[in-house]
């Protein structure tokens, strides 16, 4: 099992976690909103690490992290067929590089481009981090 901390009050954000909420039923992910630290500080993680972009962790070595656009990838790749194309994506000349920069452009104007929610995005899948019955 995974978890996918992301930006709950960013409208891009919650969305495409509302996509893979209806890809995955919860059977490979697990979602936190980065707003709720309580979560966040059972793994370590701060809020000038969530500056950074999302963050995928392995719920079962938590050590095991991906952060901005390699969460995306290995998202990606999680996903049936996905390792398919994240593996064409890697293999193009500049195309890596390229996905860095514009998910960095993305991260730091997502307000600005997509808007703010006016409450945060809770996930019909959330991750407990440990610590409640549900999953």
């Amino acid at each position: 099992m995974y978890q996918v901390i992301y930006d709950g009050n960013c409208n891009l954000c919650v969305n495409l976690v509302k996509l893979l909420e209806t890809l995955d039923r919860g059977e490979r992910f697990l979602y936190t909103p980065m707003q709720d630290q309580q979560i966040l500080d059972r793994f370590g993680i701060t809020p000038q690490d969530c500056e950074l972009g999302m963050i995928l962790l392995n719920a079962e070595a938590p050590d095991q992290r991906w952060q901005g656009s390699d969460a995306a990838e290995e998202i990606g790749r999680l996903l049936p067929l996905g390792s398919i194309f994240i593996s064409a994506y890697r293999t193009l000349p500049g195309m890596k590089w390229m996905g860095d920069r514009t998910y960095e452009q993305i991260r730091d104007n997502r307000y600005t481009l997509f808007g703010k929610r006016s409450a945060t995005y809770q996930s019909a899948y959330p991750a407990c981090g440990g610590g409640c019955d549900a999953h």
